[in-house]
């Protein structure tokens, strides 16, 4: 921690280039650049732990990501191969917000109202235990490229899905397929029931669980207008874990993926205001300095957790790799692994 930021870029490189094929780097786009500058692939938590698949050759994958991250990659590695997490301290808040004991309640609570049958669906932003509860009880998996189908899928097996931890992905996918907000509901753990009359949820199609990203949640509507009374205008383009009014005042909506390739065919001259996490935004910028691009808003767009993977983290375990004694290896139960694996194939066979 006390090496200069040139020193530790040096040595990363150095051990980098002793371990060749021994190491591949998954780096998502969120990342700091002094991280993901190392990394061989960059990419959403879904996409990166497919890559890794594909990277068999690898006897260990570092993910500069977080820790739901590193668990589906665990779950999905090859044997021989060990996942690691640079700082274990790298988790998700938004997948915190899901655990099981209250996931197990809340599926008690709706067996006893008789609200059945319900399809569970969780976000990937969510823990292996509850990536395991889902399979355990028939649900699936989405993303939010894929979201949509995913629902569709859950919509032809049940009247009424229960989406897990996000609620603003699910509200905007479920708003999108022209579900009226009145069959929406928000499902708050901490309240009987969810907070909500057995006669509501028996009229709900759609149980949200109260979860957020606090960092798509800075992002407001008066963001938006600014942009859009530029002259000339930006086209706003923002991420669905966004607020439904900013999702709907927004030109467009969609995965960190499809930020990225959105910009990448943008025609030169272009303006862009985008609603998501600033690094992201400002690699973009940097690599399209023909096209303007600007952040919705600088204030708090940062996803602090991600942001605790840095050079030293990433030299310490690639050293630790190195000398033989590997540091921070994920490892996923493998009675959770068994359940959560039903949940990512179904949605890999439904989408």
């Amino acid at each position: 921690m006390r090496l200069s930021e040139e020193e530790s870029t040096d040595r990363i490189a150095r051990v980098r280039r002793d371990l060749r094929d021994r190491v591949v780097i998954l780096g998502h786009h969120y990342q700091r650049e002094s991280v993901i500058r190392f990394a061989d692939f960059r990419g959403d938590s879904l996409k990166l732990a497919q890559l890794a698949v594909s990277r068999s050759d690898a006897a260990f994958i570092v993910f500069c990501g977080v820790h739901f991250m590193a668990e589906s990659a665990d779950m999905l590695r090859a044997p021989h191969q060990k996942v690691i997490l640079p700082d274990l301290t790298a988790g998700c808040p938004m997948a915190d917000m899901a655990d099981l004991p209250r996931a197990e309640r809340c599926w008690a609570e709706l067996n006893r109202a008789a609200v059945w049958p319900v399809i569970p669906i969780t976000y990937i932003n969510s823990s292996a235990r509850i990536k395991a509860f889902t399979g355990r009880h028939g649900g699936i998996v989405c993303t939010s490229s894929n979201a949509r189908a995913i629902l569709e899928w859950a919509f032809r097996q049940a009247p009424r899905i229960l989406f897990l931890p996000d609620q603003h992905l699910g509200r905007n996918t479920a708003r999108a397929m022209g579900i009226p907000p009145e069959e929406i509901l928000v499902w708050d753990p901490d309240q009987p029931q969810g907070g909500h009359s057995t006669e509501a949820l028996r009229r709900a199609r759609v149980l949200l669980w109260k979860g957020h990203c606090y960092v798509h949640q800075m992002f407001k509507i008066s963001h938006v207008r600014h942009f859009q009374n530029q002259d000339p205008p930006y086209t706003i383009l923002v991420h669905p874990e966004c607020a439904a009014d900013v999702v709907q005042a927004a030109d467009m909506a969609g995965s960190t993926g499809f930020i990225v390739e959105t910009i990448r065919q943008s025609a030169p001259g272009s303006r862009w205001a985008i609603g998501t996490e600033i690094h992201l935004v400002e690699r973009l910028a940097r690599e399209y300095p023909d096209r303007t691009i600007v952040p919705l808003t600088r204030f708090g767009a940062v996803c602090a957790t991600m942001s605790r993977i840095d050079p030293p983290h990433l030299l310490w375990v690639l050293e630790a790799i190195a000398a033989g004694s590997p540091v921070n290896v994920i490892r996923v139960p493998e009675e959770d692994a068994r359940d959560a694996r039903l949940a990512l194939q179904r949605m890999l066979d439904h989408s």
